[in-house]
């Protein structure tokens, strides 16, 4: 299928992973809220290990168009992060993912820990 929703299973698929897998699609928080999926997963024993990530693409003229006619973008196409000048903001691509485990499964293991979390939430206000 083309669906996305069929992604995170063909994927699993592909690479061998057994477990969990699933997309979310939570807008601007679908990648925190995978993190804290995978960390759920962990503390309940599905898994030994948790892959978490998102991807930001910009494929629909419609979404970009209706961005523009609302005057959320800058007209300029530059970003003026905390400037007075600031007119709008400017959307880009990118993609990102993180390996979770156990802080003891990592530590047996001799894993290079990069960070620990120590705790995550989910939260909607209407």
């Amino acid at each position: 299928g083309t669906d996305v929703s069929v992604a995170a299973g063909r994927i699993s698929y592909v690479l061998g992973l057994m477990g969990p897998s699933f997309v979310i699609d939570t807008a601007c928080s679908s990648s925190l809220i995978s993190v804290h999926q995978a960390c759920q997963s962990l503390r309940q024993r599905e898994c030994d290990l948790a892959l978490a990530g998102g991807v930001g693409l910009l494929i629909d003229p419609d979404e970009m168009i209706g961005l523009s006619q609302g005057g959320m973008l800058a007209p300029d196409g530059s970003c003026k992060t905390f400037d007075a000048n600031a007119n709008g903001y400017v959307r880009g691509e990118g993609c990102g993912m993180i390996v979770l485990k156990r802080l003891s499964d990592a530590t047996a293991d001799g894993d290079n820990i990069l960070a620990i979390i120590r705790g995550s939430m989910v939260n909607h206000d209407g």
